[in-house]
């Protein structure tokens, strides 16, 4: 695999294993949506996912170019924050499931091995004039823009569902 198709190959790695994250341990085992004591978390949710969307679309299409890589390197360090504080959060607030720690463990493995190779792929970019360029990576674009509509639409989802949640922890502070 070369170098120009590994940032994409790991971006997908990131999104399945994600994915499995998401659908398994916050909606079928924690049922995070439901819980009003997991506002604070689906609410993390909804930033992480929105993040990693925007740089699955914006790595699948696009050489951010010249002052632009400063905007993608900006996402990822966004995205390290995020993911830092969602980890303190749930660790705070509920008990992990086994498979949810191991899935983390390689997420933040992943993450790493994404900044490795993002980079190099910035500061070249960097040194480019400011230009947004498109770009192809074959198969690898089309499967991150799948994830990237995914993604964005399961932040609006969980936009939603911690909006609910608000809801419901005004309510009972209400009636307390």
């Amino acid at each position: 695999m070369s170098f120009h198709t590994l940032l994409p190959a790991l971006l997908i790695v990131h999104g399945v294993i994600g994915a499995i994250d998401t659908l398994l341990n916050h909606e079928l085992i924690a049922r995070l949506p439901h819980r009003v004591e997991a506002k604070r978390e689906v609410g993390i949710h909804v930033l992480r996912e929105a993040t990693y969307g925007f740089l699955f679309g914006g790595i699948a299409w696009f050489a951010w170019h010249g002052a632009w890589a400063v905007l993608i390197g900006m996402v990822v360090c966004a995205a390290v924050a995020i993911d830092a504080t969602d980890e303190f959060v749930e660790n705070r607030t509920r008990v992990l499931p086994q498979n949810e720690r191991m899935l983390h463990f390689i997420l933040i493995l992943n993450l790493g091995f994404i900044i490795v190779v993002m980079v190099p792929t910035l500061a070249g970019w960097y040194l480019q004039p400011t230009k947004l360029l498109p770009a192809y990576h074959g198969m690898f674009s089309w499967v991150l823009s799948v994830f990237a509509l995914g993604t964005l639409v399961w932040s609006l989802r969980d936009l939603l569902a911690w909006h609910g949640l608000r809801k419901l922890v005004d309510l009972s502070e209400t009636h307390s």
